[in-house]
């Protein structure tokens, strides 16, 4: 298996979104209070920050004069501690990159799919990823044991039916037991960076469409979408000839959107179009009106050059530069180091975006 350790600590997920907030700073509305309630976070001697603390305390004690129902306070109190616990689980594998894998817990074990699973998962690892999946049986369980119980994670949903987890990761501590399915895809999405579809029912489909809405709509970071048939499999073929038919031809996505995801029925050419996703880029950020890209390596003046030409479209005004980090990116000082590509953009047209990282890593640094 593959080092691919990589510098991922407090990575952020939304692109830069999170980490460039910024407002009126909340508050009990009693100046007295807090400075008690600061005074109880730094006798609580934490290592997180102490401003974001104090306002989820202040957040909480905000809601007992709001008059808020026991159900929305359980609602509350239930997310907190799941999102807080996952994090806990996955923190000291922040090192390494994960890839979540979906797909139907129905399919039986020894169907193509859930072989074609499995032995994506197997090379996943190989590669040096971890894997995430919903921890239940059939793609998921077939994935979870291509992985094995080191390198894998199970993010399992309480459900009155069907869903345990599989025998690979039960009783494991890297499975984590969700009430609720959005703070689960939360965390598959947090903490992936690259998500890969087997052939699966309703909850394959929302998850799917969730992230691309996300991506199309800049909510949240680029990363590679594979959708894996079986061999010879039309599964995803079927579902890409109707985003064609009916979703492209009434005019609902652009030609663009197709960038976002690639389909394929063979398992090396998934794991090729996850790998080559990072052969040369890093990351992104949007730092105000700029656009940040982190490259592994310095590009040539005549790449930069190529990608202006090629890449205008992209550019709301100058040109696309090569630089080092820019004084905002100082809150992730761990990648500080990194070459970056930079230009103001127009913040829309994400599946060109996607093609421009394509291009980024296509480029050949021994030209």
């Amino acid at each position: 298996m593959k080092d691919i350790r990589h510098e991922k600590v407090g990575k952020d997920f939304t692109a830069g979104g999170i980490l460039a907030l910024s407002g009126r700073r909340t508050t009990t509305g009693d100046a007295e209070f807090d400075k008690r309630v600061g005074q109880l976070v730094k006798d609580w001697k934490g290592t997180a920050n102490e401003d974001l603390i104090e306002e989820l305390i202040i957040s909480a004690l905000r809601l007992a004069r709001q008059e808020a129902s026991v159900a929305e306070l359980k609602l509350l109190n239930r997310v907190f501690k799941e999102l807080r616990n996952a994090w806990r689980v996955f923190r000291p594998y922040d090192n390494r990159r994960k890839i979540a894998i979906y797909g139907s817990a129905r399919t039986p074990e020894d169907m193509p799919e859930a072989k074609a699973a499995a032995k994506f998962a197997r090379r996943m690892v190989e590669e040096g990823f971890m894997v995430i999946t919903g921890a239940g049986d059939g793609i998921m369980g077939a994935a979870q044991q291509g992985a094995g119980r080191d390198n894998g994670f199970g993010l399992n949903i309480k459900l009155p039916f069907e869903q345990s987890a599989n025998d690979t990761i039960e009783g494991d501590p890297k499975l984590i037991q969700f009430n609720y399915f959005f703070t689960r895809k939360l965390t598959f999405l947090k903490e992936s960076e690259a998500v890969v579809l087997f052939p699966g029912g309703f909850g394959t489909m929302d998850e799917g469409f969730e992230v691309l809405t996300l991506i199309q709509t800049g909510k949240t970071a680029i990363l590679p979408i594979v959708m894996v048939d079986a061999p010879g499999g039309d599964y995803w073929k079927t579902f890409e000839k109707f985003l064609r038919d009916h979703l492209l031809g009434r005019k609902l996505i652009g030609e663009d959107d197709f960038s976002l995801f690639k389909v394929t029925d063979d398992v090396e050419a998934a794991v090729h179009e996850v790998k080559h996703f990072y052969r040369v880029f890093h990351s992104y950020r949007y730092v105000k009106d700029r656009i940040v890209f982190r490259l592994q390596r310095p590009l040539s003046a005549v790449q930069v050059a190529k990608l202006n030409d090629d890449f205008a479209d992209l550019v709301k005004a100058g040109r696309i530069e090569q630089n080092g980090a820019l004084p905002e990116e100082c809150d992730e000082e761990n990648i500080f180091h990194l070459p970056r590509l930079v230009f103001t953009t127009h913040r829309r047209n994400f599946g060109r975006i996607r093609e421009f990282i394509n291009a980024i890593n296509d480029c050949d640094t021994e030209k």
